[in-house]
């Protein structure tokens, strides 16, 4: 135990892997578990493809947060010793200049090694110059944020790409019908999933509001007349009698659900905005998501079967991936591009927690460092004194991560 706490000590102060390999390459663990994932990987795809691209979705997005990482430490002049995606065993690894290049056998994440995180963090003398607590707050800030600001860059490329080319989805004008009643009076009339509804007893209908509205204009028995426009392009009238809903006291009810939700065309300067537009209402939806997931009380209401509500559930990339296998088979790669957007704002959202192990717990920490500094004497935060915080957000984390696996696994999001 005081082995595991001391090497997570250490991943803490380094911000990362603190392995440092003398001879890149592979190891003989690793490629075994490689060829594990590997064929779990195959298996995922001969059963979901949408589920399978939207993981290979979620791992791209990984490997560009790091490169947020990387590529802003080396541009402000940083030592970046090691750049791996995954943990766990070697698979394969090469040396270029200074760094070290892999991929390890599980593909759970990915980090970039930085020197000198921190006072904890030890670093020869002579590559002290070049350490993240050498720089400038700034230039620390930068690469600190570097990986969540890549998420949201990630998102705006995906909501304008899908918007651009595929349209975006909201009210059309166009009411059809998407579900029935197989036993009420509009089945029995001769309606059908996909009829275009243009009026109802002679009211024009342009979205959902207006067909409940016209239906609940009559009385229990009327008959109305229903002009519809078939998938095939032709028109048609049906009459259906109206009967009483099963809720006493229910009005009017016909027996259909219809919407005018759909997608719709719009220009590349409408897409743009909308992009923008999108990632504020998703950061401020994940805002209120973030607290939800770290609300322990959330966890043990599902888990005891007092909440069944999706909004308060935990989950992981299991549950999420489920998700996305639902979303390709109903929306297909637009569906997809849109949920790992949204995913991408969550994340860039949830790193940015000023706690430790997170990326916001090491910018608040350079910016309490500035904030305390004075006259050119630059204050230098003690670690190891957040390093028991970090440890409890830890297990906070693996704890809420087990809960949301065990749902994912015995009640199935897809």
């Amino acid at each position: 135990m005081s082995e595991w706490y001391q090497r997570m000590r250490q991943e803490i102060a380094a911000g990362g892997a603190v392995e440092e390999i003398d001879e890149p390459g592979a190891t003989r663990q690793g490629r075994i578990y490689g060829i594990v994932v590997l064929a779990l990987l195959v298996w995922l795809g001969v059963r979901s493809p949408w589920t399978l691209l939207f993981v290979v979705g979620l791992l791209v997005s990984v490997f560009l947060h790091e490169v947020g990482h990387f590529s802003t430490a080396r541009l402000t002049g940083m030592k970046v010793t090691q750049f791996f995606m995954g943990f766990g065993p070697r698979l394969f690894s090469w040396r270029r200049g200074e760094t070290e290049y892999g991929a390890r056998a599980l593909p759970l994440g990915a980090f970039v090694r930085i020197i000198g995180m921190n006072n904890l963090d030890e670093v020869g003398p002579a590559d002290e110059p070049r350490a993240y607590r050498s720089r400038s707050y700034p230039r620390r800030l930068l690469v600190i944020t570097a990986g969540s600001l890549m998420h949201m860059l990630i998102a705006f490329a995906l909501f304008f790409g899908v918007f651009a080319i595929a349209g975006r989805e909201g009210p059309t004008g166009v009411v059809r019908i998407m579900a029935l009643d197989t036993t009420g009076p509009a089945t029995k009339a001769g309606l059908v999933e996909g009829d275009r509804i243009e009026s109802i007893g002679g009211t024009v209908v342009r979205s959902y509001d207006d067909v409940r509205a016209a239906i609940r204009s009559h009385a229990v028995g009327d008959r109305v007349d229903v002009h519809v426009q078939r998938a095939d392009g032709t028109r048609d009238t049906v009459t259906v009698g109206l009967i009483a809903g099963t809720d006493p006291g229910s009005v009017a009810y016909m027996g259909i659900w219809a919407d005018d939700w759909g997608w719709k065309k719009i220009g590349i300067g409408s897409a743009f905005v909308h992009g923008f537009t999108e990632i504020g209402s998703t950061v401020s939806r994940s805002v209120t998501g973030v607290f939800t997931a770290l609300n322990p009380l959330n966890s043990i209401r599902h888990l005891t079967g007092s909440d069944d509500s999706l909004r308060t559930r935990p989950t992981t990339v299991v549950g999420v991936s489920q998700v996305g296998g639902t979303v390709g088979k109903n929306d297909g790669l637009k569906g997809i591009l849109l949920l790992l957007a949204g995913v991408n704002v969550f994340v860039g959202v949830f790193n940015m927690i000023p706690l430790l192990p997170f990326d916001g717990g090491h910018a608040a920490i350079a910016t309490y460092e500035r904030i305390r500094s004075r006259k050119g004497r630059r204050y230098t935060a003690d670690i190891a004194k957040m390093v028991p915080v970090a440890t409890l957000v830890v297990g906070a984390l693996a704890l809420l991560f087990v809960t949301g696996l065990w749902l994912d696994i015995t009640q199935p999001l897809g």
